[in-house]
């Protein structure tokens, strides 16, 4: 296997980072042919980073078609074109694209919105059409190959076929061309007009792909969107590799609280593995988070559960049955952090569950979300993270354009407490009359279905908000491959518990 790699106008450190690694990777190839332009760092006329100037695309069809050729010259096989703004996450990529056995074909990647490297539709000018069918190929509802009008970005050309010969990112090689100045389109087009099919396919994870700057974008904002594939990896469960050699060209951002007095997160010590790609997450956003040790519903006995009462009425709205352990070792864990809060004087927290999914741009939808909540003078408790459980509308937050008024909600995914919320879950006894926590909250900010268990708690005057759109949501949902509940996979309280209760 052979490597050709250009790069030029960068204002960042890929240069560097390219020698250092075909450096210690020369002797693993055949050959690896490099070009770098460390002198030029923009086109004239460019009026920003992602401002695409027509020297800007002549010079990118020209490097894309040399390297179309040196691949033709050199006999090769195949020719798998990546983009530096690609990020394979698959390794069997390479292997599974070729036994497609297709002239021209790409694997699907994944941006933090519906951004992707195909187009399900092309206007008659050539240019990007979405399409009804395009959504269903991005999430996956059939999994196939697809025959689409472009793929980009990374493509494997069969370059034994000899139909390839007629593929070229030059509009200048395709006779009669009417199109824009612009690489993708051209090689589309190339590939059109010689009756060549394009195939996108989706029936594996094959990494990401970072979404186009607009022209008046910076740097920074590139680097935003790096990060949220950096998330998306770990929020799948994947851990994010460095390797030794390039781990001085890390950059991490420096820690805080944001507008919080502390963030807490709650995690059992018996599951190490969410703990650390919890803090693999805090490392990527840059966030300074307390680590709060779960009670754990299995170690609690039954002379520790005779110190508890718990509400006699109460029975699991969908499964129709009393408290778990687990639930009972969810509560308290809510419990001991509220006393924190309040012993500690906190003025706002932010608490977290170790299960949780971060939105992109998290931080910033954070200071949004906060920046709103805190001109409310009234405010105890914000979800972040939840299941609404009611149909109706709930009505917004006047003058706001991030929060509403919580309904009836479950999940205790992530939200943030003032010290006065605080207090109030705290002055209520919940330990007196127990249920579990995403029951409770919503009985005592007064918005349970269930008016009996309400009549346990009658001061009702929580304040809850909710963050919208949700700035939360759990990694695995029930059903999912790799779904593990700590509440509902433990043991029921045994019933001679309650009805001790109730004597």
């Amino acid at each position: 296997m052979s490597i050709w790699i250009r790069s030029d106008h960068n204002v960042d450190r890929s240069i560097p980072i390219l020698k250092l690694w075909i450096d210690s990777v020369k002797d693993a190839y055949h050959s690896i042919y490099s070009e770098f332009d460390e002198d030029a760092s923009s086109y004239p006329g460019e009026v920003g980073l992602a401002h695409w100037t027509d020297e800007r695309f002549s010079h990118m069809m020209s490097l894309r078609d040399n390297a179309l050729n040196y691949a033709r010259e050199n006999w090769a096989d195949y020719i798998l074109s990546i983009d530096a703004d690609v990020f394979l996450t698959n390794p069997n990529t390479l292997t599974y694209l070729i036994s497609k056995n297709r002239t021209l074909v790409a694997p699907m990647l994944y941006s933090e919105g519906l951004y992707s490297n195909f187009w399900h539709g092309m206007t008659e000018d050539y240019y990007y059409l979405r399409t009804d069918e395009y959504k269903p190929i991005l999430e996956k509802e059939n999994v196939s190959c697809y025959s689409v009008p472009m793929i980009h970005s990374c493509v494997l050309v069969d370059l034994r076929r000899s139909e390839s010969d007629f593929l070229t990112y030059r509009s200048d090689k395709i006779e009669n061309y009417d199109g824009p100045h612009d690489d993708i389109i051209v090689f589309a087009l190339s590939a059109k007009k010689n009756n060549i099919n394009l195939y996108i396919c989706n029936e594996d994870h094959f990494g990401y792909i970072t979404v186009p700057l607009e022209q008046e974008d910076d740097k920074s904002y590139d680097l935003e969107h790096l990060r949220n594939i950096k998330m998306d990896i770990l929020n799948s469960g994947q851990s994010l590799y460095v390797n030794d050699l390039l781990k001085e060209y890390t950059d991490l951002p420096r820690k805080d609280t944001m507008m919080f007095d502390n963030i807490f997160m709650i995690n059992l010590k018996r599951r190490p593995d969410r703990r650390k790609r919890m803090n693999q997450c805090f490392d990527e956003l840059g966030l300074k988070v307390e680590t709060v040790d779960a009670v754990d519903g299995k170690a609690l006995n039954e002379t520790f559960l005779q110190t508890l009462r718990f509400m006699p009425d109460f029975k699991d709205p969908y499964h129709k049955r009393p408290m778990k352990l687990g639930e009972i070792g969810c509560f308290l864990s809510h419990y001991h952090v509220w006393e924190e809060i309040v012993q500690r004087g906190y003025q706002s927290t932010l608490v977290l569950e170790d299960d949780i999914r971060f939105e992109g741009f998290f931080k910033s939808k954070v200071h949004s979300v906060m920046n709103e909540v805190l001109k409310i003078l009234n405010w105890d408790l914000v979800y972040f993270g939840r299941k609404r459980l009611q149909e109706k509308d709930e009505p917004w937050i006047e003058g706001a354009r991030y929060l509403v008024e919580a309904g009836y909600s479950y999940w205790t995914l992530g939200y943030a407490l003032s010290l006065r919320g605080a207090k109030k879950l705290l002055e209520a006894e919940p330990l007196t009359k127990l249920v579990p926590v995403d029951e409770y909250l919503p009985i005592l900010f007064d918005k349970h279905p269930h008016q009996n268990w309400k009549g346990y708690y009658p001061k009702r005057d929580l304040v809850a908000l909710s963050a919208a759109p949700l700035l939360l949501y759990p990694t695995h949902y029930t059903g999912e491959k790799g779904y593990v509940s700590d509440t509902e996979d433990s043991i029921i309280i045994p019933e001679a518990i309650i009805a001790k209760e109730d004597l």
